[in-house]
């Protein structure tokens, strides 16, 4: 028999109503609460609560606090990750970010949608697209991942980018919705050029 999760991440409704759900919300806020209450310096610690907060985080990764989510459940990390200041991560659906991933200060994630019908909005009720961000990535500051983005390998979002379809793997995107402005050559000698 399927789980309430099982249910919402194949697409269905989150049903707000839920005890499975319900207690992981509880269980995720309870955790964030003491991640963000760590001391920056105690690292065996917080790599112990990141390793219970998330579905999948290595003891690699930093995550800079404050740090916002709902559950924590449903986001996967990948190696050597560095999460800056503020970021905010609604997980309702699975969030995949990938290896050596900058995420800068005030970057949003978001799996959170809803639907055209504010009879249904009033209700609350909530579905989920998951979002997607490849090995090597760099997202600016004031980035918003919006639901259902996949984001390939090596790409860079500028600083307040609004991204809200999926960008090409060694890709440039900037703006408001973000468009890519260019392709990286990764096969070039590296030449130490500053992002502006």
């Amino acid at each position: 028999m399927a789980s309430d999760w099982d249910k919402v991440l194949a697409g269905g409704a989150l049903d707000s109503q839920s005890e499975e759900i319900a207690n992981d919300r509880i269980r995720g806020q309870a955790l964030l609460a003491r991640l963000n209450g760590s001391p920056a310096g105690d690292t065996p610690l917080r790599q112990q609560i990141c390793r219970e907060l998330f579905g999948h985080c290595p003891d690699s990764c930093w995550i800079s606090t404050p740090f916002t989510c709902e559950f924590g459940r449903n986001i996967h990390i990948g190696e050597k990750t560095f999460f800056n200041f503020n970021v905010t991560i609604l997980d309702v659906g699975e969030v995949h970010i990938g290896s050596h991933v900058l995420l800068a200060p005030n970057v949003q994630i978001y799996t959170a949608t809803h639907t055209m019908n504010y009879l249904d909005r009033r209700n609350w009720t909530a579905y989920n697209k998951p979002v997607r961000i490849g090995d090597d990535c760099w997202i600016g500051g004031g980035a918003i991942i919006c639901p259902g983005v996949t984001i390939g390998p090596r790409s860079i979002i500028g600083a307040g980018a609004v991204v809200t379809r999926n960008i090409p793997a060694d890709s440039v995107a900037v703006g408001n919705p973000a468009k890519v402005i260019r392709t990286l050559k990764q096969d070039e000698e590296r030449c130490w050029e500053l992002a502006q």
